[in-house]
């Protein structure tokens, strides 16, 4: 590469910097340490995440009882999160650019944490709604930047395993709230969803930044050192330096993109890619199934009790999975194999409720539609779940992930809102009707997963980048 080249022909000053001895097991296991460590305090903004997602559903007749809420005022209550989240990633880009990406972190830690203290101490609808939106901002400013922070310093080898990790503490932060509710207060339950915005605060002081970030501006001395805590002190960083000096040089020649420029030629592919894995993730029905688990199945004579617990279950594991084998069997084939899934079990769920609507077969009803939420939550886990999110993280240029980032966390928000919105009244409409729309929207995920999207495991950022921009 020109890159690695220039290095060698800055002779001896020049290297003196970024090249040490050669890397022994030593420095290996301190590069792994120092990014475990970096994700780790990462992904408690995940964690934050799923226990602001899981909160309404326990605390709902406690705090309507406590606080003399209506059914409507409630609704607001659990709505608002996903307004406070879309404000949350239309700002989320430009403030992980501007601040950096542990600045943007720590910005969503302290407003999570005023929303969670405002519920806190609400006497009042008025309070709680305040809080619910500071905790939607929060989480939608996390949404975007936790995967993008460990994208950028994770080395390509593990860069899909730890970024999955993020939709593993997602859904272990839900399932926890769920499981704590139902014995704790809604007041005490809320101290607990400051636990995690603590320990990334405290986490954030011991860390490196990015180091494509400092390098983007233009700060060198902190781009190295930041890059040599994370890949051991002993380590050879110049090729991996030089290759991310080159982009960003070449970056830094392109104007700072703005909205609409995203839909210039040359950004086209991989906004068409990053923005459309977002509307087949929402649009699948993901909303529509986890938020109303419990209706479906006693719509189907299943009990609602026993199949939750299931369901909960089974996402931690294949998520849990899924993270182990990512980097080795690639993001192309898991969201191939996740697309089809998410059919069978739309598939499974329509057909539990037809053979009941129509007297078919109705005792097969309830087995049916266990098998088809298990198949498609299981399905969703594997891949189209966290794999979105890692390749948003990968796939944006540095001068555009700001706005692309930005618009693509909004875009998968604003589709949250409306599957979870609309879920109801296509199931008055016709019940197996709706899961055979999302059906017919997860063929069109796998068509678009095999025509469009591109394999990016065991590649550099840089390299994605390019592949895409030629293409």
């Amino acid at each position: 590469m020109a890159g690695e080249q220039d290095v060698e022909r800055g002779g001896e000053e020049s290297r003196a910097p970024l090249l040490a001895a050669e890397p022994s097991k030593k420095s290996s296991n301190e590069n792994r340490c120092m990014v475990y460590l970096s994700t780790f305090v990462a992904v408690c903004g995940s964690y934050a995440f799923g226990a602001c997602i899981g909160y309404s559903s326990p605390t709902q007749s406690a705090i309507r009882r406590d606080v003399n809420l209506s059914l409507a005022e409630y609704s607001l209550f659990g709505s608002i999160l996903n307004i406070g989240a879309m404000i949350g990633a239309i700002t989320c880009g430009q403030i992980a650019d501007r601040i950096g990406r542990k600045g943007a972190m720590l910005v969503s830690s302290g407003v999570c944490s005023m929303g969670w203290l405002s519920i806190y101490i609400a006497e009042d609808a008025l309070l709680l709604d305040i809080g619910r939106l500071a905790t939607g901002y929060g989480i939608g400013v996390f949404s975007y930047v936790v995967p993008v922070f460990i994208a950028e310093i994770a080395p390509k080898d593990l860069r899909g395993a730890l970024t999955t990790i993020n939709q593993l503490m997602i859904v272990m932060g839900v399932s926890v709230s769920f499981v704590v509710g139902t014995f704790m207060t809604w007041r005490n339950l809320a101290l607990v969803g400051i636990v995690p915005c603590a320990v990334l605060l405290a986490g954030l002081s011991v860390i490196p930044e990015s180091p494509r970030w400092l390098a983007r501006q233009g700060k060198r001395k902190e781009f190295e050192a930041s890059l040599r805590r994370l890949r051991g002190k002993d380590a050879d960083i110049s090729a991996e330096a030089a290759e991310i000096q080159e982009n960003v040089e070449t970056l830094e020649r392109l104007p700072k993109a703005k909205l609409l420029d995203l839909f210039q030629r040359r950004y086209l592919s991989s906004v068409m890619i990053g923005v459309g894995l977002m509307v087949f993730q929402q649009f699948g029905g993901i909303n529509g199934v986890s938020f109303y688990t419990s209706s479906i199945f006693e719509a189907a004579g299943f009990p609602s009790d026993v199949g939750t617990i299931l369901y909960a279950v089974l996402q931690v594991i294949i998520t849990a999975l899924a993270a182990t084998f990512i980097d080795r069997a690639g993001r192309k084939p898991l969201l191939v194999i996740s697309g089809s899934g998410l059919f069978l079990g739309c598939l499974l769920l329509g057909s539990s409720f037809y053979v009941k609507e129509s007297g078919v077969a109705p005792e097969a009803a309830p087995a049916l539609a266990l098998s088809g939420v298990m198949v498609y939550i299981g399905s969703f886990s594997v891949g189209m779940g966290a794999i979105p999110w890692v390749l948003m993280s990968e796939i944006f240029p540095l001068n555009i992930k700001g706005a692309a980032g930005s618009f693509a966390t909004l875009v998968n928000w604003s589709g949250s809102w409306a599957c979870s919105y609309t879920f109801n009244f296509l199931m008055s409409w016709s019940t197996y009707g709706s899961f055979m729309l999302y059906a017919a929207v997860n063929v069109l995920a796998v068509v678009f997963v095999i025509k469009v999207v591109p394999e990016t495991k065991g590649r550099t950022l840089e390299q994605i980048q390019a592949a895409i921009s030629s293409s």
